[in-house]
């Protein structure tokens, strides 16, 4: 079953990067989210702020929040949802993803 979005981000968390993109000003326009090699458990996730995406990004819009996922990163996201945490232990973005078989404590790193 394919999912009707590739990626989901929760209110929390486009309320929360529109309003990081609306203090950065400028040129910064989106959260790109990407997957990379390393990281204790295989893969890691990355966020960058940037002012433009690519051609073949997909890009996922909501309530004026913008971000950004290379196809390379959604193969290994697809399902994923992003979500803004604010808790005991702090604020962070963290990433439910369905195809991460495990993942470390810090939760940026998953493996596949």
């Amino acid at each position: 079953m394919t999912p009707a979005e590739p990626i989901t981000v929760s209110d929390s968390a486009a309320r929360r990067i529109a309003a990081i993109v609306a203090k950065e000003g400028g040129e910064t326009r989106a959260l790109r989210v990407s997957v990379e090699g390393g990281g204790c458990s295989g893969f890691s996730y990355k966020y960058d702020l940037t002012g433009a995406g690519e051609p073949d990004d997909l890009v996922i819009e909501k309530d004026g929040a913008t971000v950004l996922v290379d196809p390379m990163s959604l193969a290994y996201m697809e399902g994923a949802v992003i979500d803004f945490v604010d808790d005991l232990m702090g604020q962070s973005f963290q990433i439910r993803n369905p195809n991460a078989v495990a993942s470390c404590g810090c939760g940026t790193s998953f493996s596949i």
